[in-house]
């Protein structure tokens, strides 16, 4: 667990500079230039994805069963997902309407994936991993939602044509996550 644990440390923190440190970010940018900020948070958020992903394994191993997950949660996990993978891509299509009712889309994305694991799994490991990635997305979104509104910023109104790319992209990634690469890459089949 502590291989995990390192790793949420790494990969959250460092995408949480911005909610606790954004003078320190600043600070780092004028320093080491853009493109030098931008390799230095690169490097640090892989190798911190890389303790999340080896240290979720190793823990899978000796899994702590906190409690059984009811018969629908992984129908619902599926559906939360879905809409997770619909957002995703939402965050960087311009003029949609998922842009503009939730400002944010790909960390409400995250949290609706974390809170979709949560609800289909029972063990300590996964209430570390998702429940500290649901944490994190709810601060941020709060914390971007306080810049949003220092800063004056309005999302302008989405259109229909503007929403087919996140939904087709969205349902096409999840399709192919959740039937081929979830089992391949986690070692747990999703839809069967």
């Amino acid at each position: 667990m502590s291989v995990l644990i390192l790793g949420l440390l790494l990969f959250l923190g460092q995408h949480s500079i911005r909610i606790f440190a954004e003078d320190w970010r600043k600070a780092r940018i004028e320093k080491m230039g853009e493109k030098g900020w931008k390799s230095a948070y690169s490097v640090v958020s892989i190798i911190g994805l890389v303790l999340v992903i080896w240290g979720y394994g190793i823990a899978r191993r000796e899994p702590v069963v906190l409690w059984s997950p009811p018969a629908w949660a992984p129908h619902l996990a599926a559906v939360l997902t879905l809409v997770a993978f619909i957002l995703f891509p939402a965050a960087h299509a311009p003029g949609n309407h998922f842009k503009a009712l939730v400002k944010h889309p790909m960390v409400i994305g995250v949290a609706l994936w974390a809170f979709a694991h949560l609800l289909a799994n029972g063990t300590l490991n996964a209430v570390v991993l998702f429940g500290a990635f649901l944490v994190w997305a709810l601060v941020d979104f709060a914390a971007a939602r306080r810049r949003d509104r220092a800063e004056g910023v309005v999302y302008p109104s989405g259109t229909l044509s503007r929403d087919v790319m996140p939904v087709v992209a969205g349902v096409i990634a999840w399709i192919v996550f959740a039937f081929f690469l979830h089992g391949w890459l986690i070692g747990v089949k999703p839809m069967g």
